[in-house]
């Protein structure tokens, strides 16, 4: 029998992004009000100062949705749904997306695909969802991780008979460096992300429990909700019986009491069940109902072979799913959320990734610094630290990021190397450059020659003003992979082969944290062999190499300092707003509600069963609404709360329920099976017979000011692709066409259709003014317009890409559209607002969808017929060149 492989090109979390961006609007309504809150919150469309990053974000909706909307299944059940568009993807498209972001017909090669990976995932699965988030280091997990139990913990106090929701944690962490990056977790700030008005409900139900020694006892409540126990996986592990049992310990037990539970870390023998023990925190544990389990850096706690370990039920006794297995058979464990750095093991993607944000996207996004790898061959130990100590101090010496040093870490094999070559050696170049020897810090966990102090200041590297903070040179041995958090750590110097080879990506990747708003890049010094080491693991771990971290060409992005070009550019359009007069009138006829002609449908709950998976046998669907909690009213109190609702009389309201065509008792019986109906129908109806609303169009002329200078600053900054950037100084274009356009020196635009449609308005000799508005969407303009954001149901501010002045006088507002987006709501209620807007101001309003753009002259419609027009010679001259798969996927041959 051939051995399974999984496809390099198949990831199921990016068909479930897909999925999930397309009905978004859809999905989000089903929630409940407190996570909707919950999820606006953290949201930087609904709120501009939320904190979490959008990778976490993303993230954070993923984790909600297979909850809320998914129901908590397991991976392999959502994936044999999502591949036979049954169930919730009922209406999920045949488009599927490869791991590059590609669109492709769901054809015979990806069935085929999907089949193997069915397969593989039924063939591991556990009694309980295990589900992974890949985040590359630095983009906050440890953040995520909280943020996700604060909800889980906010839901479960509303809903406590919910059973999707938990309502204890248990996070594990490989090893004492990153338990201690854990601590985090408790001592975070949760109105970053918890609503307000809710931290009070977290932290006056929630109880941490620290395991950071290893004979601490859990004191947690058998049967308590909201107790967050923070561990590694040594303090909880169930562990192999060294010696007999004496008759007192049969008869009363093991209890934290017994030395042997809590000495030694051997993790690497086996034994069969009759041999296995559990220490005290494990039975306390084992009393915490609806327990859902945290796995912090993953791919280190499984083992190296992540792929195996994290699913194979054949794993060693002493493994860490071993013990979540056996804490699953003496309680109930909602799921276990894994967060890992990579979706990949051996270049292939994990199938139980539900959400990734990898290497690559993290550094062009400017979520991690650039680095440029250097690798040196055939040199001596003093002369690659010589070299790579000089060039770390030209690029960076006397330089400060937010009030910090700059740091460089060099990595020692072994202690004596460390003690005895490095550090002398290290003194010896600092000498040389003038640079103090104090300004070095030795940790090799060794108290013999690393000291309190020096501890200390380990600690506060990223403390400005400290004596941490002016360590500039770290040595270190076996130190830096997960769990130690340096902002200010511009070098690594790697020379001597590590035993481990994924501790070179491990320590090297330490230096890529963000600081600053800016993009900055930091410098690895490596020698040849562990060069080839760190692409090898780069390619494995997240399937890109070297080359594609120092590349500085196409989708990476540089800083631009864009400046305001005077004289102030201005238009006058109308400024429109409604007003809503609202009059009282008689009640003279009956209202009816038309109960009978309610679909009940959309408020029904359904459960869905099959009977056996080993058969092919239909699936059942129940109607399981004796679940709900219904608000159960007669007609006095259901008269008070529409009363209350409106302010109007209680009086009236019971008169008129009493005389509606429907008759009073319907109307309650319905109100009472399905409680949103009042607000859906009942109270609608009610409004509206007694009151009269008149909307009023009002309008006035407003000169609005295109850009404005920036306060405090003689430029704005932004960050772009190098391929999408036109200044006023570009030597294609003639003075003219720079007269005619360019309010800021700097075009930063976001897609090749904008500056396509950029190039065609500018060249063209109908079009006497053009200005790209689009990228300025942060108050440093007046051009906006306001609209209605049916997803989240406020008022927000869009700005248009482009304003045109044609020959004729007219102006035109413009809006360039990936073609995908043309039926998005948003996008419809934009156009719609900006069109009323538009209309009233006698400007037109012109949306254009990229491939419009790309494979036509879309103002060929203004041009003369006769000669060629200056778009085609700017063309000819070679200026616009476009990589072939960029110009693909807007249609062009």
């Amino acid at each position: 029998m051939s051995k399974i492989q999984y496809s390099e090109d198949f990831a199921f979390y990016q068909q479930l992004k897909l999925y999930y961006d397309k009905n978004r609007k859809k999905i989000r309504s089903r929630y409940n009000s407190l996570t909707k809150k919950f999820l606006d919150y953290n949201d930087k469309e609904s709120n501009p100062d939320a904190y979490l990053r959008l990778p976490q974000f993303e993230a954070l909706e993923i984790y909600v949705f297979i909850k809320e909307f998914m129901d908590n299944p397991h991976v392999f059940e959502m994936f044999d749904d999502w591949r036979k568009s049954r169930n919730k993807f009922a209406d999920a498209s045949y488009y599927s997306v490869n791991r590059n972001g590609q669109l492709s017909i769901f054809d015979a090669g990806t069935e085929a695909v999907t089949d193997v990976l069915f397969k593989q995932m039924k063939k591991y699965e556990e009694k309980y969802p295990n589900y992974i988030y890949a985040l590359t280091m630095g983009l906050g997990k440890t953040i995520l991780m909280a943020t996700c139990i604060f909800y889980e913990f906010l839901l479960a106090n509303k809903y406590p008979k919910d059973k999707h929701f938990c309502h204890n944690a248990l996070v594990f962490a490989p090893d004492k460096t990153v338990l201690q990056s854990l601590k985090e977790i408790i001592t975070f700030e949760k109105s970053k992300v918890v609503p307000p008005e809710y931290t009070r409900v977290l932290d006056a139900n929630i109880k941490f429990h620290f395991l950071e020694e290893t004979g601490t006892t859990i004191h947690t409540i058998d049967d308590s909700d909201f107790n967050i126990i923070i561990s590694n996986t040594q303090k909880i592990i169930v562990k192999k019986r060294r010696k007999e049992q004496k008759p007192g310990e049969v008869l009363f037990g093991q209890g934290s009491l017994l030395s042997q539970v809590y000495s030694g870390e051997d993790m690497d023998d086996a034994w069969d069940d009759a041999t296995l023990i559990d220490n005290q925190r494990f039975k306390k544990i084992c009393r915490l109902p609806q327990l859902g389990i945290y796995v912090d850096e993953a791919h280190h706690l499984f083992g190296a072979d992540l792929e195996k370990q994290i699913r194979s039920n054949k794993a060693s006794k002493t493994s860490l799913r071993d013990t979540i297995n056996m804490l699953a058979a003496r309680t109930s464990i909602v799921a276990c959320y894994n967060y890992t750095g990579t979706p990949y093991v051996n270049k292939q993607i994990l199938p139980e990734v539900v959400y990734a944000y990898g290497l690559r996207e993290s550094i062009w996004n400017g979520y991690l610094k650039d680095a440029d790898p250097i690798a040196y061959e055939n040199v001596k130990d003093v002369e690659f630290l010589k070299i790579a100590v000089k060039t770390f101090w030209e690029r960076y010496g006397g330089k400060t990021y937010e009030g910090l040093k700059p740091k460089m870490a060099i990595y020692a094999s072994r202690i004596e190397e460390a003690v005895e070559e490095v550090h002398p050696a290290l003194e010896k170049v600092l000498a040389e450059l003038g640079i103090p020897a104090n300004t070095i810090l030795l940790n090799v966990g060794d108290s013999k020659h690393t000291k309190d102090e020096d501890i200390r200041n380990f600690n506060n590297l990223d403390v400005p003003k400290s004596q941490g903070n002016d360590k500039q040179f770290i040595i270190l041995v076996d130190k830096g992979k997960e769990g130690w958090n340096c902002r200010s750590l511009f070098g690594v110097a790697l020379f001597r082969n590590p035993k481990s080879k994924v501790f070179v990506l491990q320590a090297t990747m330490r230096c890529l944290r963000k600081i600053t708003d800016e993009k900055q890049r930091a410098t690895i010094f490596l020698s040849k062999e562990n060069y080839d080491t760190l692409n090898a693991e780069l390619n494995k771990n997240f399937n890109m190499n070297i080359d594609e971290i120092k590349s500085t060409s196409g989708k990476p992005k540089s800083n631009y300092k864009v400046h305001v070009m005077p004289p102030p550019r201005t238009i006058t359009l109308k400024k429109i707003w409604h007003e809503f007069i609202l009059n009282e009138k008689p009640y003279t006829s009956a209202i009816s509600f038309n109960i009978e002609g309610i679909d009940y449908r959309k408020y029904q709950s359904f459960m869905y069963e099959k009977d056996s998976m080993a058969r092919d046998m239909a699936m059942k669907q129940t109607n399981i609404d004796y679940i709900k909690e219904q608000k159960k009213f007669s007609i006095l109190t259901l008269s008070a709360e529409i009363a209350r609702y409106l302010n109007i009389s209680c009086i009236l309201v019971s008169k008129l329920l009493r005389e509606c065509d429907d008759g009073a008792d319907k109307v309650l019986e319905a109100v009472n099976k399905y409680n949103d109906i009042l607000d859906d129908v009942v109270i609608p109806k009610i409004f509206y017979c007694l009151y009269d609303v008149k909307a009023v169009l009002r309008t006035e002329n407003k000169e609005i000011v295109l850009l404005r200078e920036p306060k405090n600053a003689g430029y704005y900054e932004f960050s772009a692709n190098d391929s999408l950037v036109i200044s006023n100084k570009f030597k294609y274009l003639t003075k003219e066409e720079i007269k005619k356009s360019f309010h800021a020196d700097t075009y930063c635009f976001d897609s090749i259709p904008e500056k396509e449609c950029f190039m065609q308005y500018l060249t063209c000799d109908k079009v006497k003014e053009v200005y790209f508005t689009g990228m300025f969407t942060a108050n440093q303009g007046d051009l906006f317009v306001q609209y209605y954001d049916p997803n989240s149901g406020r008022i927000r501010h869009y700005y248009p890409d482009f304003l045109a002045r044609l020959d004729n006088g007219t102006y035109q507002l413009i809006e360039v559209k990936g073609d995908n987006k043309l039926d998005d709501d948003v996008v419809k209620a934009k156009a719609e607002a900006a069109k009323e807007m538009a209309v009233a101001s006698g400007v037109e309003y012109k949306i254009y969808p990229s491939s419009e753009i790309m494979n036509s002259h879309i103002l060929k419609y203004l041009e003369d017929n006769a000669g060629k027009n200056k778009y085609s010679e700017y063309h000819e001259q070679g200026n616009i060149l476009m990589v072939a798969e960029e110009t693909k996927q807007y249609g062009k041959k």
